[in-house]
């Protein structure tokens, strides 16, 4: 795993969370982000908006340039991630407006909620010697924890009084899982690499 594909799916959601915590810890009113969406932070029209404007091309980046790295998963899988990353970038470039809605906001939003939540189903191992985050009981696992919250997202998206935290939990819930992914795949990187030291420094002896 390369050095920048880890720093990158460490960043990511460190990125996101940093990023709107302190677009809302900058406005001048004070900002409910329980009941208000990240969009509404980067709207236009909306003091520091360009705070997560930055927050989304930076996870967007992020995520493309995990998906790069992440030779580990399966190709398909590493696509859709790539994907991901570029509909981050694609909604920070098409905010929404003061007023109303946005058609290529909400469609990019869309595309980028449905690809992250299925790009570990495509990026699943069957080995047994796959890294952890690539099998399927952890890709199961995880769908299922993300489904759950894209559930009550969509609930939330008709009025709901938890709007922006429901979208909080799938944003960061998606963002994180590349991380752990990509540790695990160190994880095995390391274990592998100590039966070939130990093989190499026996045909010293």
């Amino acid at each position: 795993m390369p050095w920048w594909g880890v720093a990158s799916s460490i960043l990511a959601p460190a990125v996101l969370i940093s990023g709107w915590t302190l677009a809302a810890d900058l406005q001048p009113v004070p900002f409910d982000a329980v009941q208000r969406s990240i969009s509404a932070l980067g709207a236009v029209g909306m003091p520091y908006r360009w705070v997560i404007a930055l927050t989304l091309l930076g996870v967007g980046i992020c995520h493309a340039t995990t998906g790069i790295a992440l030779r580990a998963a399966a190709e398909t899988g590493r696509a859709l991630l790539i994907i991901g990353g570029i509909s981050s970038i694609l909604i920070a470039v098409n905010p929404q407006p003061r007023h109303g809605g946005s058609l290529a906001h909400e469609a990019f939003s869309l595309v980028g909620v449905v690809v992250m939540t299925i790009w570990p189903v495509a990026a699943m191992r069957r080995e047994p010697d796959a890294p952890l985050g690539l099998r399927p009981v952890a890709v199961a696992a995880f769908t299922g924890v993300t489904l759950a919250a894209v559930l009550w997202f969509t609930v939330e998206l008709f009025n709901g009084p938890e709007l922006g935290l429901a979208e909080r939990v799938v944003t960061a819930d998606q963002s994180i899982w590349p991380l752990l992914v990509v540790v695990s795949v160190l994880v095995i990187g390391q274990r592998s690499a100590v039966p070939a030291e130990e093989e190499a420094s026996a045909h010293f002896r």
